[in-house]
């Protein structure tokens, strides 16, 4: 059995990329949003090589695809805003935080500080600065959550807001990564017809979530049970799911969806495909979050299960790929060729440069495919330039409409407002990278029992 696998540098702007086969991109799971601008905020200087620069700093709004409005702050200080950019719910392992040492610290000021602690009078008692607006507690949080994230010599300009970054950044202790808000694990299984496929095992601090089978697999007879063989349409933390496929099953895969509503934890990060600049999560309305998992089966042969994530500590994508069937499973993987015995996996790490577009799909027996695109986005850069920070004296290329939180949203558990105000967005161009890239292969061997 041959996998073939391709992968491409894509010009963004300009649309070049190479054609791939037929599949689908696996999220980790969690919320999916929309940025909808910088809404509470103050002002700050940066301090760098080439001078200092006034901009804006302070708590972005997002909209959640389904329900549900997001407050987070910036993790990713020299990188533009993208307008309306598309945000995943993502592990720090996949994003700048997964390599920073003081990721923890930046946990701890989020708890520590608005919008999570609303006493506006109780935090300025705290930090020593007489008084603090919502403008000036925004802006020092972000100014103490850049020293950490980017390393950056930033200042807040209001006084206050400089005394409550001080004080965040003196006091910040390390906290562990917060758990998602929904995933399943693994997100893809195989084994063969007549068998139990899994257990798929739900992670989530939601209370319950709802199981949603695709509708081609009741056609086919597939069921998603329990290991009691009873049939499941919710699920909660911790339960262990199974893809009951019938004997006489034609060779296929289907896809679950899970979904449900919860707030999502602070200190999630969230990252774009777009080169928008990560973000952090700082409060949470009652939110839609939804994960999917994927099974494969054969009636013989290798039957193979794959998924892929960023894992910016090695700089690069792991592709994990497992084989429940009767045959080993070879294939190659730019240019170095593989073998995965019957009952065990291998996760290959392919090295990426720094904001390098990839798009490859995973193909094998039985018209098994399965495609995994993305931007590796692992660090923060140096130095500011003009070209890439939005200046509060700058005229903005592009305006972000709205400054009311939409009917139906309750942030007062995060402390957001109404009627605070509204910064433009920026939307400075993407950079492109274009051509082929070369890229060199290292890979690590995990063997299991079946």
């Amino acid at each position: 059995m041959t996998l073939v696998s391709g992968l491409v540098a894509a010009g963004v702007l300009s649309g070049a990329g190479t054609a791939v086969a037929d599949g689908t991109p696996q999220p980790e799971g969690g919320a999916t949003a929309t940025i909808d601008g910088l809404k509470t905020y103050g002002e700050a200087v940066i301090h760098g090589d080439g001078g200092d620069q006034r901009v804006a700093a302070g708590l972005f709004q997002m909209s959640v695809d389904g329900g549900g409005m997001l407050q987070t702050y910036c993790v990713d200080i020299h990188n533009p805003t993208q307008r309306d950019a598309p945000y995943q719910e993502t592990s720090w392992s996949g994003t700048s935080l997964g390599t920073n040492r003081n990721a923890g610290k930046i946990r701890w000021i989020l708890q520590n500080s608005y919008p999570q602690v609303n006493d506006l009078a109780a935090l300025a008692r705290q930090a020593g600065a007489g008084s603090l607006t919502e403008q000036d507690a925004a802006a020092g949080t972000q100014v103490a959550i850049w020293r950490y994230s980017d390393g950056a010599k930033v200042d807040a300009v209001d006084p206050r807001a400089e005394k409550l970054a001080d004080y965040l950044e003196k006091n910040a202790r390390g906290i562990g990564e917060p758990q998602a808000s929904l995933t399943l694990d693994p997100p893809a299984v195989s084994g063969r017809p007549g068998d139990l496929l899994g257990p798929v095992t739900v992670h989530t601090n939601a209370g319950s979530v709802t199981v949603s089978p695709p509708v081609d697999a009741a056609a086919g007879g597939v069921r998603i049970i329990d290991k009691t063989g009873k049939v499941i349409t919710s699920a909660k933390d911790g339960s262990q799911l199974f893809f009951d496929v019938p004997e006489d099953a034609a060779d296929g895969s289907v896809e679950l969806t899970v979904q449900g509503s919860t707030t999502v934890p602070v200190g999630r990060a969230f990252a774009s495909e777009s080169r928008s600049q990560t973000q952090i999560l700082a409060g949470s309305s009652e939110s839609t979050v939804s994960a999917t998992a994927t099974a494969t089966w054969a009636a013989k042969g290798a039957v193979p299960a794959v998924s892929a994530r960023k894992n910016c500590a090695k700089g690069g994508v792991d592709v994990t790929a497992a084989n429940k069937g009767d045959q080993p499973f070879t294939f190659q993987l730019m240019g170095a060729e593989h073998t995965i015995p019957v009952g065990t996996s291998r996760t290959v790490t392919v090295p990426l440069q720094e904001d390098q577009p990839y798009d490859f799909t995973v193909t094998g027996p039985n018209g098994f495919s399965r495609r995994f695109t993305g931007v590796l986005d692992c660090r923060t850069q140096g130095a500011i330039t003009t070209e890439s920070t939005q200046t509060l004296s700058e005229p903005s290329p592009a305006t972000v409409g709205g400054g009311t939180t939409p009917p139906g949203t309750d942030l007062a558990a995060t402390g957001g407002s109404a009627v605070t105000p509204m910064i433009a967005g920026v939307a400075i161009g993407l950079v492109v990278i274009g051509g082929a890239v070369l890229v060199f292969l290292r890979r690590k061997e995990i063997e299991q029992a079946d």
